[in-house]
C-alpha cells in the first residue's frame, strides 16, 4: 500500500503542475496539517484514495471551511484496509491560539483515547502534526516536540509516526525519515510516498533542491511561509 504524506506547504508538483496520472498507485493520503482546506479538497477531487488529516497550529480556518470529502483523524482512531491511524494534531502551546497545547493537556488527549486504543488493540500509524521530543523537533517553543507522542511509539510501537511543523529546509540536519525503536518517523514536509508493505519510501521531486550528502534529507530552496 502506497501512502501519500503532505504537511506544511502545498506542494507545485502536485497542485500548479497537477497531472491525474501522478496521484495513481496512491492507496491513502494522509495530512500531517498546515495545508490550505482547498488544496486537500483538490486532492480528494482527483484521487480516488481517501485523504485522512489532523490539525496544525495554523488551521483555525478549518473550524468554518473544513475540507470536504476528507476524514479528520483528531482525538480518534481512523481505520482503513486494516490499517490503524491515531491521530493527534497540533502544536506545543506557544500563543495560546487554536491547536495549541502544553505537554499535559496532549497527554490528557491520548488519555481520552485509552478506551479506542484498547478497543483497537493498538494503532499501526500516529499521525501527528508536531514530532515527538527529542526527535528532529526545534529547541524553540512553538517547534518543540511531545514527550507524550515518544511514550505512545514505546508503549505500543506503531510501524510509523507521522508529523510535519518542522520544515525540512529550517536546519539542514533535519532528516526526512528515521528510526526510534521500530518505528519509521517520517516528517512529511510537503510530500513523501512510504510503501506500507516495505517497499521504499520516496519524495517526488518538484522543487529545486540542494543535497547536503544524506540521502534522506531535502533543503527546498524558498523560504517558509509559516512557522
Amino acid at each position: 500500500m502506497k501512502i501519500l504524506t503532505i504537511a506544511d506547504e502545498e506542494s507545485k508538483y502536485y497542485w500548479d503542475f497537477f497531472e491525474k496520472s501522478k496521484l495513481e498507485g496512491i492507496d491513502m493520503i494522509l495530512s500531517a496539517g498546515d495545508l490550505a482546506p482547498q488544496y486537500l479538497e483538490f486532492l480528494a477531487t482527483y484521487s480516488k484514495a481517501p485523504i485522512i488529516y489532523v490539525h496544525g497550529n495554523h488551521d483555525k480556518c478549518y473550524d468554518d471551511t473544513p475540507p470536504l470529502g476528507c476524514i479528520c483523524a483528531d482525538d480518534t482512531i481512523v481505520t482503513h484496509n486494516g490499517i490503524r491511524i491515531l491521530g493527534l494534531g497540533g502544536s506545543m502551546k506557544y500563543s495560546g491560539g487554536n491547536y495549541q497545547y502544553t505537554e499535559g493537556e496532549m497527554r490528557m488527549r491520548y488519555m481520552k483515547l485509552m478506551p479506542k486504543i484498547i478497543i483497537n488493540r493498538g494503532f499501526d500509524i500516529l499521525l501527528t502534526h508536531s514530532p515527538a521530543k527529542g526527535l528532529n523537533d526545534g529547541q524553540d517553543l512553538p517547534h518543540q516536540g511531545f514527550e507524550c507522542f515518544n511514550f505512545l511509539m514505546d508503549r505500543y510501537k506503531p510501524k510509523y509516526f507521522i508529523h510535519g511543523h518542522v520544515h525540512l529546509n529550517y536546519d539542514r540536519k533535519l532528516k526526512r525519515e528515521t528510526m526510534y525503536n521500530g518505528t519509521k518517523v517520517v516528517n512529511a514536509y510537503i510530500k513523501h510516498i512510504i510503501d506500507y508493505d516495505g517497499g521504499d519510501d520516496v519524495s517526488p521531486i518538484d522543487e529545486k533542491v540542494e543535497t547536503s550528502g544524506t540521502e534522506n534529507l531535502k533543503v527546498i530552496d524558498f523560504e517558509s511561509r509559516k512557522e
